[in-house]
């Protein structure tokens, strides 16, 4: 199915109703998601990478340190000598950012990292965190400046490379392709997959509330290696600066400031520019979309599916929802 989306409505009920519509219209017996060959060999990185930074919500210093993995491991997070798979079946509802939760340990804000790793081809990798205190039950990945700009510089400064298992052997990445139509939605807000030849991300914003962001649309799809490098990874992370105050008595971005987000007021606009894109804001939900998304991933396997990927004010929890549709079994 091919879709094209040029919405400019605030409040595209229309739109929702016709994703419902195509979703309980498809008469294929088929399943909804299928995992094919993707033509491509399972990578890891060629190298290992240390980074260390301050959390954007508890405020406290992390460090993080990137490994090569055997083909067939997956991306996983190791934390007080515990492992905890960056899979779906471990994300835990969190505001303003997604977690990871295994046997009462937590991981925070893990959404730019993955997406970094996911949208580099990084199948394979054990991510090493640390707190700055030793007995902390939880822990959070580094913000840096808000995107995962510094992600990507880390990875590419090590390379890539073919991942094997013990005795040398590479295997075929797999990866899911949505067959019909799946979606989630909660009030005016969704996100959907329909059936594609390629990959491609949607996604509309609408802050009428602060006209300096306002209703936005974008629509990207990894057209070469180093699209995602140049067009999302880039984008920082944003928030309303009428609603700081609320946040931070909230418990919430406690290591959040003008160096780690781009903010913006109702009344003044944007409160440090210069924006790195015009429509910064909206390329960064994409940013949290991939790596929210490749929560799919099992095995070394792709998470991102091959799909059109369109979302309308969707956060964090409705894209670990379209996650969990997009399961295979």
């Amino acid at each position: 199915m091919r879709l094209s989306v040029t919405v400019k409505a605030n409040k595209p009920s229309f739109l929702i109703s016709w994703i419902r519509f195509s979703s309980t219209a498809s008469s294929s017996s088929s399943p909804a998601v299928s995992l094919n060959p993707s033509g491509r060999l399972q990578q890891t990185l060629a190298g290992s990478v240390e980074v260390k930074g301050k959390a954007l919500h508890s405020g406290k210093v992390s460090k993080v340190k990137l490994i090569p993995e055997i083909t067939g491991a997956g991306r996983y997070f190791e934390f007080r000598s515990k492992f905890i798979p960056a899979s779906i079946e471990f994300a835990q509802e969190s505001p303003l950012c997604t977690t990871l939760l295994k046997d009462e340990l937590k991981i925070r804000t893990i959404e730019h990292l993955l997406s970094a790793l996911e949208a580099k081809g990084v199948d394979n990798c054990r991510i090493q965190i640390e707190s700055e205190r030793s007995d902390d039950r939880e822990v959070e990945v580094p913000i840096f400046d808000g995107s995962a700009k510094e992600w990507v510089e880390a990875i590419e400064g090590v390379g890539i490379k073919v991942a094997q298992n013990h005795v040398g052997e590479s295997m075929e990445k797999m990866v899911a392709h949505v067959n019909k139509p799946v979606y989630v939605c909660k009030y005016d807000s969704f996100v959907a997959a329909f059936p594609a030849l390629e990959t491609r991300i949607t996604c509309g914003i609408d802050f009428p509330q602060v006209p300096a962001i306002g209703c936005q649309w974008f629509s990207w799809r990894p057209v070469h290696e180093s699209s995602f490098a140049k067009d999302i990874a880039p984008s920082r992370t944003f928030c309303v600066y009428e609603e700081v105050e609320r946040m931070r008595e909230a418990g919430l971005i406690k290591g959040g400031s003008l160096d780690n987000a781009i903010v913006c007021s109702a009344k003044h606009g944007w409160m440090n520019p210069p924006l790195r894109f015009d429509n910064e804001a909206c390329r960064h939900k994409i940013l949290d979309i991939i790596g929210d998304l490749s929560l799919v991933a099992q095995g070394g396997n792709g998470g991102l599916p091959v799909a059109h990927i369109v979302a309308y004010k969707a956060g964090h929890t409705l894209h670990t929802d379209l996650a969990r549709h997009l399961t295979i079994d």
